[in-house]
């Protein structure tokens, strides 16, 4: 009876196994379809310069969209007489400012996606098939978050353009300042669609990876083997390190670009000699939210993960504090030897349970030495892996600088600051007579 329950066992377990299968089947395409459509969407925006055609159409399109072509509509604007609703000072710093940050990001990250294509660059290449739902809602939350983030901006932009070309009074005929204000929303949209993606690209490899350390710790309660746990640790730090590596100069110029980008545009409203308005100086106050938002969106996703990385030893805490104080000792032990060596010893406790508790205390065993060994080298061996994971925690780095939430709030509320000055400075309207 017992040999046919085990066969049964083995026949549900293989197809449960081939169902598993199946499943993974039905999703790699999915996974496969998704990456696909994101590597083709970088492959639009010039990021992925695998050849000398792709870097040369890239970067020849990026100077003549991003650069050459508002220049030349700001210097030709400008000859027009129409100082009051157009400050050339001010549009060629905004140009500049976010040119600039598009270049990094557009070097930056076509240098990593050359280098390890999409699926090791999203440490995808070696992926858990249990974990593919979470990957496909992760990219899908992305691309949302760049419409969510990028929508506002793009009608602040169109609404102050709209806003100047209502003001401005030219001898030609309408189709001019229509003209001019195609060109600039398109050369602005397109900068500033590279600088926010490239930002949700490092945005989504920190959320692919807190799905791991989600992952890491339901492996606590799956498993009891520390190597395990260490192992499992040291992998994911050394994705961790791998991360920091490959974007910490990214990072860096994000920050000190759009810090120097704010107070230029400090100076230069300060040393205005006449009234800022929305409609001659709301560039600034545009470009300042967007740039802003593409920071707010690294330091969250460092930060983040940085939480989640050091929130693990947390855990093992836990874990270790409800393996060391459990009911009795017995269940200590049992804990500690996953073979079942103290089985025995635990049966027959159970067996004596019946009985009066005086007559059951006759029967109750010491534990041997071996026990009390083993027990207690469990016991070490926890705690050593909970000082490994303290002095271990983890995170994203910038030369040896931990991102976390300290760190975001610093640098948070600077830029939030500079913000609000410009914005107090520019959304002022003005009426002709």
């Amino acid at each position: 009876m017992s040999v046919r329950l085990q066969e049964e066992e083995e026949i549900v377990k293989s197809d449960e196994i081939q169902i598993l299968y199946n499943n993974e089947d039905e999703l790699c395409p999915d996974l496969d379809g998704c990456l696909e459509r994101l590597d083709l969407y970088l492959l639009f925006l010039g990021f992925n310069q695998s050849s000398y055609c792709r870097f040369g159409i890239s970067w020849v399109s990026f100077l003549m969209i991003g650069v050459l072509l508002p220049v030349f509509v700001v210097l030709s604007n400008c000859r027009l007489k129409c100082d009051l609703y157009q400050v050339e000072a001010f549009e060629l710093l905004v140009v500049s400012s976010h040119a600039s940050l598009a270049a990094s990001a557009l070097l930056c990250l076509s240098h990593n996606l050359r280098k390890y294509g999409i699926r090791k660059f999203l440490f995808l290449d070696h992926y858990n098939a249990h974990l593919q739902t979470h990957y496909l809602h992760k990219i899908s939350e992305s691309k949302r978050a760049l419409l969510l983030w990028f929508l506002p901006c793009l009608i602040l932009k169109v609404g102050r353009e709209v806003t100047r070309m209502m003001y401005m009074q030219h001898d030609h005929s309408w189709w001019q300042p229509f003209a001019i204000l195609l060109t600039l929303t398109f050369s602005w949209t397109y900068v500033t669609i590279i600088f926010l993606s490239s930002c949700l690209v490092f945005h989504l490899v920190c959320n692919l990876q807190i799905i791991h350390f989600d992952d890491y710790a339901n492996l606590l309660e799956r498993e009891t083997d520390v190597l395990v746990f260490i192992q499992e640790h040291a992998r994911l730090r050394h994705h961790l390190s791998k991360i920091s590596h490959r974007f910490r100069i990214f990072l860096l110029l994000v920050f000190i670009l759009v810090t120097s980008s704010q107070f230029a545009t400090l100076f230069q409203i300060t040393e205005f000699r006449d009234k800022v308005t929305f409609i001659n100086g709301g560039d600034f106050a545009v470009s300042s939210i967007a740039q802003v938002v593409g920071v707010i969106l690294c330091l969250n996703a460092a930060a983040k993960i940085s939480h989640r990385a050091q929130g693990i030893a947390s855990l093992a805490s836990r874990w270790h504090a409800l393996a060391s104080c459990g009911p009795d000792d017995t269940s200590q032990m049992r804990f500690s030897n996953r073979n079942g060596n103290f089985e025995a010893a635990n049966n027959l406790l159970t067996s004596v349970s019946s009985e009066s508790d005086m007559e059951a205390m006759n029967y109750i065993p010491l534990p041997t030495n071996a026990q009390l060994t083993s027990y207690l080298a469990s016991y070490h061996r926890r705690q050593a892996f909970l000082m490994y994971l303290q002095n271990n925690p983890g995170g994203i780095t910038l030369y040896g600088w931990t991102v976390d939430r300290s760190l975001i709030n610093t640098i948070f509320f600077i830029e939030l600051s500079l913000v609000l000055f410009v914005l107090g400075r520019t959304t002022v309207f003005t009426t002709t007579n």
